[in-house]
């Protein structure tokens, strides 16, 4: 990619997510760089799968001086920073002989986004950084999870950069290759009774709450991405739903 310019850099571009965000900015003729880790045992298959939806492939490592070197290289006008990891992959690392540490929240969650907000910073590229973090996290929270991304948002808010943060409910949907059965059943039992209220007028406790599928998720990520208003702002899960079905 000698030269290349980008409109967007899309980390954690090989999640459920990330896949439609791709996706969504290529159909709206954005130029993108998906990131696959150069590691992945997946490379060959999003090699195929993203370049024939005409986007850029980057395998730059986890490395906070490359990572700053191929930001400034590009000069994304958006960074997205979709990374995510979950507790079975961890146990998957730790059953292969890995170090699930590796694969922990605190290190991919937090660690790996923290990274990127570093480099987007250093590259003097002055990207948005679009974070997607969760629905009510928060820094002293019990849940791991929560916590994490609850310190990702301070120190984001605190880097001086511009950037948007992302809260969505559950975000699932049956083309989800990933099983998270406990989720998915959780979202399903949540909108059943957030269905049932909204027909009773409880219509933004519904939409406030509701789960979301990646695609809607995706259209409103892009949405706020390069829109010159959200700069510097936090978007609920009902303000992301509304401009994810425009």
């Amino acid at each position: 990619m000698s030269g290349l310019k980008v409109d967007a850099f899309v980390a954690g571009a090989t999640g459920y997510t990330g896949r439609e965000v791709v996706s969504v900015l290529r159909d709206a003729g954005r130029e993108v760089a998906a990131h696959v880790r150069p590691t992945s045992r997946d490379l060959e298959s999003f090699r195929s799968r993203f370049g024939a939806v005409g986007a850029s492939i980057d395998t730059t490592p986890w490395d906070e001086e490359a990572m700053t070197e191929t930001l400034r290289r590009l000069s994304p006008k958006v960074v997205f920073a979709l990374l995510g990891t979950t507790r079975s992959r961890a146990k998957r690392a730790a059953s292969e002989g890995r170090d699930a540490a590796k694969e922990s929240y605190e290190a991919v969650d937090y660690g790996l986004t923290a990274l990127l907000l570093r480099a987007a910073k250093a590259s003097g590229a002055a990207p948005r950084f679009v974070y997607l973090s969760a629905m009510g996290v928060s820094e002293r929270s019990l849940n791991p999870y929560n916590a994490v991304r609850g310190k990702m948002e301070r120190e984001l808010r605190a880097s001086g950069v511009e950037h948007v943060i992302a809260r969505p409910s559950f975000i699932t949907g049956p083309d989800r290759e990933e099983s998270r059965p406990m989720e998915r059943t959780t979202a399903a039992v949540l909108d059943g009774v957030l269905g049932f209220m909204g027909a009773l007028g409880a219509t933004r406790l519904r939409d406030r709450y509701q789960a979301m599928d990646a695609r809607t998720l995706a259209r409103s990520l892009a949405s706020v991405a390069f829109d010159p208003a959200a700069a510097n702002s936090l978007f609920e899960a009902d303000a992301l739903r509304a401009r994810g079905l425009r």
